[in-house]
């Protein structure tokens, strides 16, 4: 049977561009999805923006990040003596005076290093910024793949040890949740609007934090008996369920934290008084 010309499209030719050569299938066209595929990396990178352009300008901003008894996640805990006071909240001035530029830049590293390679949004911004690809069935611009093999990308390895540094600043988010019970002297009773954006906030930080997989596998990721360790078993279950929502409190921790920094900033700023509920 005489085969003729090759139809299949060469390496580096195939319309569309993207890994294709000639082991792959001889379809002309780039892919042959219908649907709106370029919807939700187009959303995921519009979200992402958002918050990266928000977070940059109150990190910077170096002011109304505080107002008692409320203190915005984004400075917490405040490592340079040159915080506004803040007796409600930890205030370490560890860092002295030399340190000049806003003090949200010395604790922001952590979380944001945490979430940067967190699994789900190493998934997130592949597609939505490097199209690595930016949808199933969809072919990559690249020519090249070398996943994570390579700097800069092979930093995301050390996702576990950001871990370490995450659960730290949760415990002291904590901690400012807890005195959100306090009022502007200091008195305990004071329950405001701010305290159940704080709890709410929190409470997403540690559902984020916990549903995280280098945490599922801390915790029952080198056992070989289950039978022969049940309490890490029945936690190892529970953050595995965790884990099943995982993308869900990525975006929902994301926006919390956000908000709670926002409010502060309304408070701190006096565009309104933080409502008492008792």
């Amino acid at each position: 049977m005489a085969t003729g010309t090759d139809p299949r499209p060469k390496s580096g030719t195939a319309p569309g561009g993207g890994v294709r050569d000639g082991t792959r299938a001889a379809i002309a066209a780039a892919h042959l999805r219908t649907d709106r595929w370029w919807l939700a990396p187009a959303a995921t990178a519009a979200g992402l923006l958002a918050f990266v352009v928000y977070s940059t300008w109150r990190a910077f901003a170096n002011a109304d990040y505080y107002q008692a008894p409320y203190v915005s996640p984004f400075y917490s805990p405040c490592l340079a003596d040159n915080c506004a006071p803040m007796r409600s909240g930890p205030n370490w001035e560890i860092f002295g005076n030399w340190w000049g530029l806003s003090p949200a830049l010395l604790i922001l590293i952590f979380p944001l290093g945490f979430r940067l390679t967190c699994y789900y949004y190493r998934k997130a911004y592949y597609r939505g910024f490097w199209a690595s690809p930016p949808a199933c069935a969809v072919a990559e611009p690249h020519k090249k793949y070398s996943g994570e093999t390579r700097f800069p990308l092979i930093l995301q390895n050390i996702h576990r040890y950001f871990f370490y540094a995450a659960v730290p600043v949760a415990v002291i988010l904590t901690y400012d949740t807890v005195l959100a019970f306090r009022d502007e002297h200091h008195a305990w009773g004071h329950m405001g609007l701010g305290t159940l954006v704080f709890l709410v906030n929190i409470a997403l930080i540690w559902a984020y934090t916990l549903s995280c997989h280098s945490c599922r596998h801390i915790v029952g990721g080198k056992l070989k008996h289950f039978s022969k360790h049940p309490v890490r078993y029945r936690v190892w279950q529970w953050v595995g369920r965790l884990n099943a929502r995982h993308m869900q409190l990525a975006w929902a921790s994301l926006v919390s934290v956000a908000l709670a920094d926002f409010y502060v900033y309304l408070l701190a700023s006096g565009a309104f008084d933080d409502p008492r509920l008792f």
